[in-house]
């Protein structure tokens, strides 16, 4: 199959390496060049796109990165570039369209449970641009479209981790928070062109919320520091559970954060 990435970022780069190493043929499309061997890349503007010199596309991956976390920048990368895609899509014989999105369509603020069968319903602007972005890809494409919300990527970094457990001293209230490694994410994503009748939408998490205090802690003891103070048991967040993604033929490498945030830290002695 031809496999087509309009956004070649750090997932989608795992994503089409897993792919070549399938035999398919991969174009990557990008607003800087990005180094490979075994694709060929096209840099190109989203709002300009031109796809008409390429081979027939038979799968195309979404994951966009704007290039300001505003609502301006929402706007500007998830929803004003839609047009100029579906037009450069509209010759090729897509089968499947997946859009990477957030679980950030889900507006619930109270520590809920999450899984695929709540509905979203995004409460701040970025949120609704996202929401906005799904709604428009799915109405394009109502039988190829697979929506997919990852929870907060990790895998590559503790940087911010260790910094928060430097400086955290107290933590005003259990705040529950979702991750998925990036591996997982990847060979998730790869994993959807095999599947013949997918769901429209998978949240993609390791279905382990766990409240940020918590691994703030984990951080404090590791490192040898003062454990923070947990001020209220009032719970914000949510917990996030991949109901759709549990019931497939996938398991997940990496069930577990704290082994892999102990083998980062190992990495980074």
């Amino acid at each position: 199959m031809h496999i087509l990435f309009i956004g070649y970022g750090k997932t989608s780069q795992r994503v089409a390496k897993q792919l070549f190493q399938q035999d398919h043929q991969i174009t990557t499309i990008s607003r800087t060049a990005k180094p490979q061997d075994f694709a060929t890349h096209l840099i190109q503007d989203i709002h300009q796109l031109d796809l008409s010199q390429i081979a027939p596309v038979d799968v195309v991956y979404v994951l966009l990165s704007p290039a300001a976390s505003t609502p301006e920048g929402y706007q500007t990368t998830f929803v004003d570039a839609i047009p100029a895609m579906l037009k450069a899509l509209k010759e090729h014989p897509v089968k499947k369209v997946i859009v990477v999105s957030s679980t950030r369509v889900y507006g619930e603020q109270a520590g809920e449970r999450i899984d695929d069968t709540t509905a979203p319903q995004p409460i701040d602007a970025q949120g609704e641009i996202l929401r906005q972005m799904e709604l428009l890809w799915q109405a394009a494409y109502p039988e190829q479209s697979i929506i997919i919300r990852p929870t907060g990527i990790y895998g590559t970094s503790i940087a911010r981790m260790v910094k928060l457990a430097q400086q955290t001293a107290t933590y005003p209230n259990i705040h529950y928070s979702n991750r998925i490694h990036i591996e997982d994410l990847a060979r998730f994503l790869a994993h959807l062109i095999h599947v013949e009748h997918p769901k429209s939408s998978y949240i993609v998490t390791n279905n382990q919320p766990i409240s940020l205090h918590e691994i703030i802690q984990w951080f404090q003891r590791q490192l040898g520091l003062s454990a923070l103070v947990l001020e209220s048991d009032v719970a914000s967040g949510k917990q996030i559970y991949a109901s759709n993604m549990q019931q497939m033929d996938f398991e997940l490498d990496h069930p577990d954060c704290f082994e892999d945030y102990s083998a980062l830290l190992v990495k980074s002695e």
